[in-house]
């Protein structure tokens, strides 16, 4: 009986631990949701470039840059597109809709959908951006631009009819004072070839500042019409 109690306090002292061990509490790991891509904005004389974020696609990536006078989209470049001939096709003519409508609110450009909304939420951050630059701009000027508004008061001309083998050319202006801001076809022949160069002659000419801009490949014609045209609304806006 005597050997048993040494015998039951050791077995008591083993069970110590167990009764003392605690089991360690799992630590639960928290992602950090990474952070949305943002406009990096830059500017050029009186011009603002604003690269809007790339959005990831199933087809490519796909980032917009625009360039703004105020709040007046001058030109848009795609910085990032998917290698693909509907993206390559739907391009020209999302640039030229954002030009005329001067906001992301244009239509999808069929075939070419997922392309189409991954430039507009890119085209809508730019936009985003240098409202947010031109408000807090406003707000250090305080109330002295009334004056700089009168003299860049907005003014439309519309060129000359120019009549071609292909068919009747003619090209609308708006100038913002002594800026060409936007162009628009009021005529243009109904071909493929026309239908693509007309955004690539828009473009040089927002960024010329001039009828001297290029002849676009495989549209000689039209180009040619468009230049003439278009002088002819330079000369009568003077």
């Amino acid at each position: 009986m005597n050997r048993a109690i040494p015998a039951l306090i050791l077995s008591a002292a083993a069970l110590v631990p167990v009764w003392r061990y605690a089991p360690s509490t799992a630590t639960t790991s928290t992602a950090t949701a990474e952070p949305a891509p943002s406009a990096s904005t830059s500017t050029s004389g009186d011009s603002t470039v604003v690269s809007g974020p790339t959005i990831d696609t199933e087809k490519g990536p796909v980032q917009v840059q625009a360039t703004f006078k105020g709040q007046k989209i001058t030109a848009v470049k795609m910085l990032q597109q998917p290698n693909h001939p509907q993206t390559e096709a739907a391009v020209p003519k999302l640039i030229e809709e954002t030009l005329q409508a001067q906001s992301a609110d244009i239509d999808t450009v069929s075939g070419a959908t997922i392309t189409s909304g991954a430039y507009r939420k890119s085209l809508q951050a730019a936009i985003d951006e240098n409202d947010a630059s031109a408000s807090s701009s406003d707000s250090a000027s305080g109330s002295s631009s009334s004056g700089s508004a009168q003299e860049s008061a907005t003014r439309t001309v519309a060129g000359s009819t120019i009549n071609t083998s292909k068919g009747d050319v003619q090209v609308q202006v708006t100038f913002d004072g002594d800026e060409i801001s936007a162009v628009e076809m009021l005529k243009q022949p109904n071909h493929p070839q026309t239908e693509a160069a007309v955004p690539v002659l828009i473009e040089a000419t927002l960024e010329a500042q001039s009828a001297d801009v290029e002849t676009v490949s495989g549209a000689t014609i039209t180009s040619d019409g468009y230049r003439k045209s278009l002088q002819a609304a330079l000369d009568a806006k003077g």
